[in-house]
């Protein structure tokens, strides 16, 4: 059932070598249900790939892959005007497109050549030529890997958006799907020809095209701009084209630029080309490695023959650089990077009041030393190609601009102290292109609307920031297919939230943690903790009660954070507590491989 340190080479469009720990492959329901419930499923990281078109595997995935070959295409026909064409997720994409013109049926034919599989489409919500997939597709049928049933989601229920889904979001890692249900039009005329060369080629044929003509126009276009994977290596389009505010591109793009240019999406924000930008950033057919700057289309990273994940991702983050050097726009990757290493950084390593303390005059208030400076305590995950903020405190703003934070993918909220929540405000900066991730549990988010209510109104002021919450209960969850496990956590009476993510647990404000919790801290590599002062705090551990849960709990390395003033000297606490348990400051990188 399952291959062991799998060669993924093949499976993905950018070549790009990579193995995986674990590799199943399944052709019906029945037997992924069966796989779902082996050790190897419950006990690993789970990721399900499609046809690769839009991966970058960054290292060897220590954990298990699955690949549907579910197939197969049926048609049943509804009065003459409607037909529905239900595919299995492992069909390939082309292969669809194609069964669908051969039997006469119109609706998909300006979306030829994609590659990839039926299964991706709905989660990315495939597109092209001024046709998406959420324009054709009736509903998703389902396999849940929480309770192991067959759910189906109707085309509504699966907030479509640009590239966007919520199969990319909350319900990834969740759901797998198992076949798709299309709604399509029984006819051999094609059904939009609003894409500017669509209208071309009505005029040069001189009649409507066929839904053939169209599809091969379309794969003669794309052939044109994009590298054929089976030649040249790529994920497509690397990057998606970015949204910023109609004043910023008006008064400031246009006067340096009058040429750039932009599709409105509402009156106050416009989308501007990632590839017309990294064109004039003079980045076309730029090399590092084997990766370089596709030169017939900028939006496209191609691995040249012998590119590593190393260059593909030195060259992103030079584009990336740039770009915003240059235009002063911060380019979004639309590529799944896979990569489950894991760098945490301490945005904040102070208690509520921060240290210095406002107005006191101790030595440790006093001192000059910057890792005696601790702000209120956050700190930033990076993994799986996201970055995840855990709380966001008022320092939030200074802790971004110190840290050189560009983009936030979501906020993890333990609790609704002001310390910890304080600065959400500030992440407006991150809902420029719609509602940004918050989740939280249920009386924390009835509190953050009664604090920002001006956030929650049916019609907000323009600027204010959207949030997209989600209430945490007591089961896992997931970020983009990222597994978070919340822990329950006592801080004095109150019950607030800890998280964790892989081999990492992040856990604040607390005094003690029920019993039937600790099993979720098991075989940890990294365990950030709070440890206020030596004394002992009716709502918080001391020093010596961090040591002694560390010492449940056994991590790999430990760190203590939420110092107070009383905490000491940076440079006094790194020898207190023994070689596997670190004082936190400020700014202070944790690498997990």
């Amino acid at each position: 059932m399952f291959e062991h340190d799998k060669d993924l080479t093949s499976l993905t469009t950018f070549g790009i070598p990579a193995k995986a720990s674990l590799f199943a492959e399944y052709s019906s329901e029945k037997e992924l249900l069966k796989i779902s419930r082996t050790d190897e499923f419950i006990n690993n990281e789970v990721l399900h790939i499609g046809g690769g078109s839009n991966l970058l595997f960054v290292n060897d995935f220590n954990g298990l892959v699955l690949h549907s070959a579910i197939r197969g295409i049926e048609r049943y026909d509804k009065n003459g005007e409607t037909a529905y064409a239900i595919a299995g997720a492992g069909v390939k994409w082309t292969d669809f497109v194609e069964w669908c013109i051969e039997s006469g049926l119109a609706g998909v034919e300006n979306l030829a050549g994609i590659p990839g599989e039926v299964g991706a489409a709905p989660v990315q919500n495939v597109g092209a030529y001024g046709v998406e997939a959420k324009d054709v597709i009736f509903s998703v049928k389902c396999f849940d890997t929480v309770t192991r049933e067959t759910k189906t989601f109707k085309n509504e229920e699966c907030n479509f958006g640009y590239r966007d889904s919520r199969f990319k979001h909350e319900w990834k890692g969740r759901y797998i799907v198992l076949q798709v249900s299309f709604k399509l039009t029984p006819s051999t005329l094609a059904a939009n020809l609003e894409y500017g060369p669509l209208k071309a080629l009505e005029s040069k044929l001189g009649h409507t095209p066929s839904i053939r003509e169209v599809a091969d126009e379309v794969v003669a276009i794309r052939n044109t701009k994009l590298p054929d994977p089976a030649v040249t290596g790529s994920a497509g389009s690397f990057f998606k084209n970015p949204v910023v505010s109609r004043y910023f591109y008006e008064e400031e793009m246009l006067a340096v630029n009058p040429d750039v240019p932009c599709y409105y999406v509402d009156e106050h924000r416009v989308k501007i080309p990632a590839g017309w930008l990294i064109e004039h950033s003079g980045l076309k057919g730029l090399r590092i490695g084997g990766a370089m700057v596709y030169p017939h289309q900028c939006l496209v990273i191609a691995n040249s023959g012998n590119a590593s994940a190393s260059d593909v991702t030195r060259l992103a983050d030079r584009i990336i650089d740039t770009v915003r050097r240059k235009m002063g726009i911060t380019l979004h990757p639309e590529v799944n990077f896979i990569d489950t290493s894991m760098e945490i950084t301490i945005l904040g390593s102070g208690t509520s009041k921060g240290v210095p303390e406002v107005g006191c005059a101790c030595k440790l208030c006093r001192s000059p030393y910057v890792k005696d400076k601790r702000l209120r305590a956050s700190a930033l995950v990076k993994t799986h190609g996201m970055d995840i903020l855990i709380d966001v405190s008022p320092d939030f703003r200074e802790q971004a601009l110190k840290n050189g934070i560009y983009q936030l993918d979501a906020a993890l909220i333990t609790h609704s102290h002001y310390d910890h929540m304080g600065g959400i405000d500030d992440l407006r900066p991150f809902c420029a292109e719609g509602d940004f991730p918050i989740y939280l549990k249920e009386d924390v988010l009835l509190d953050l609307k009664r604090r920002l209510d001006y956030c929650f109104r049916e019609q907000r002021y323009p600027g204010v920031p959207g949030f997209a919450t989600r209430e945490v209960a007591d089961m896992p969850f997931f970020i983009n297919g990222l597994k978070i496990i919340p822990i329950s956590v006592m801080h004095g009476k109150l019950p607030i939230l800890g998280y964790r993510i892989g081999d990492f647990a992040y856990i604040t404000d607390a005094k003690t943690l029920p019993d039937e919790e600790l099993g979720k801290l098991e075989g940890l590599k990294v365990l950030v903790v709070n440890a206020l002062r030596p004394r002992k705090h009716f709502a918080h551990m001391s020093f010596d009660e961090a040591v002694e849960f560390i010492g449940k709990i056994k991590p790999e390395e430990a760190y203590l954070t939420h110092f107070n003033h009383e905490a000491g000297f940076h440079h006094d606490l790194e020898s207190k507590f023994g070689p596997h348990i670190h004082p936190c400051y400020d700014g202070l990188k944790i690498r997990i491989l």
